[in-house]
């Protein structure tokens, strides 16, 4: 294989594939990007059997060809070039490459391409094309509550599915809960998307989509079938597979008749929220009390290794004498998703889920379970 590429197209591919690739492999292999070299194009490919990034890259192709390099060694090489240079790549003998760029050259260790895992895609029943800023939206208002906890596998992810709703017809949403607290958002579901069955996206897929959604416009086009989903955004494409298992009946949990309703200037509540929990205990879950009378809410926590701490804010409220207790925390990560100036909670008593959403007619919602306090 003897190919040319410039610099600046090299890195940007290798900043896509080399994420997916993990630091310690049990498999050398797995450690590696394929070189997939042919015509005017060399295709880029790397995977940790759970996910596939493959990418393509204009290049002068001399000789065709196809090799396995180590990926983190030759992403930090790429990036150390000169902005704009040019960059060769040679294969010698099929056991090294041969990198040169200016002055600059690099044997790396090649490992043949003939034991790199392949994931098969398989058939895909669903297939549709959405703005890649409505896809940004659902994973950047849901992808807070994913849970990291290893024994509920199945929380590890966003659930994403197609609703029908009465008011505003079919819908894609995603949904992702930790047990302590849940959001939801959702879009108009795009043509093609009718139907589609519940799937859960790993934490990792979610994270990897989000950063090739990164000052993308246009769209995206996703498919999914029962164990995979793949996306195309531009020239990359990731396959995944999908967690296997039931997502919990969320509806089931979503307050429904709450109706105590507050409102808080968004800002101002968050601010003093991160005040007072400043004292509080991490032993104690980061817990702070907020406790409404005569248009004020006070929010107070008590830690008996440091002291106290309390704060007022005017707020909407048609109830007095209410207290509940909240992981400070949480509480901010919510807060922090609201778009509107003011966050409007609804209450049911002190032991029951809070609803937490924007003013008007709201494409996400926040339900947040309360502590003892």
């Amino acid at each position: 294989m003897k190919i040319t590429l410039e610099r600046n197209h090299l890195l940007k591919s290798l900043s896509h594939v080399h994420r997916v690739v993990e630091r310690r492999n049990t498999y050398p292999i797995l450690a590696n990007v394929v070189f997939k070299a042919a015509e005017d194009a060399v295709e880029l490919r790397a995977t940790d059997l759970d996910i596939e990034v493959t990418e393509s890259v204009p290049a002068m192709v001399s000789t065709p060809g196809t090799t396995t390099v180590p990926a983190h060694t030759l992403y930090e090489i790429v990036r150390k070039l000169a902005d704009g240079a040019e960059v060769r790549l040679e294969t010698e003998g099929g056991e090294q490459m041969l990198l040169t760029s200016g002055r600059s050259r690099f044997h790396l260790a090649c490992l043949s391409p003939d034991s790199f895992p392949d994931l098969k895609s398989g058939a895909f029943g669903h297939e549709f094309s959405m703005p890649a800023s409505g896809l940004r939206e659902l994973i950047e208002r849901t992808q807070f509550a994913i849970s990291n906890e290893e024994t509920r596998y199945y929380l590890n992810g966003i659930y994403l599915h197609a609703v029908e709703s009465s008011a505003n017809g079919p819908l894609l949403r995603a949904v992702a809960t930790d047990g302590h607290r849940l959001a939801r958002a959702e879009m108009p579901a795009p043509e093609g998307a009718q139907g589609m069955p519940g799937i859960i996206v790993p934490k990792k897929t979610v994270g990897e989509v989000q950063k090739l959604l990164d000052g993308v416009d246009g769209e995206v086009k996703v498919e999914v079938s029962d164990t995979k989903i793949r996306f195309t955004v531009g020239p990359v494409v990731l396959l995944s597979k999908l967690i296997e298992g039931t997502f919990p009946d969320y509806d089931r949990v979503t307050p429904k008749n709450n109706d105590k309703q507050m409102n808080v200037d968004r800002a101002s509540f968050a601010i003093a929220v991160d005040r007072v929990s400043t004292i509080a205990s991490d032993r104690g879950g980061k817990a702070v009390k907020l406790s409404a009378k005569d248009g004020l809410l006070e929010l107070s926590v008590t830690n008996p290794d440091h002291g106290t701490a309390s704060e007022e804010l005017a707020v909407e409220f048609d109830t007095d004498g209410f207290e509940i207790g909240f992981n400070a925390r949480y509480l901010l990560d919510i807060v922090g998703q609201i778009r509107s100036e003011s966050a409007v909670f609804m209450f049911n008593d002190a032991g029951s889920p809070t609803l937490v959403k924007e003013e008007g007619e709201a494409s996400a919602l926040y339900v947040l379970m309360p502590m003892r306090v």
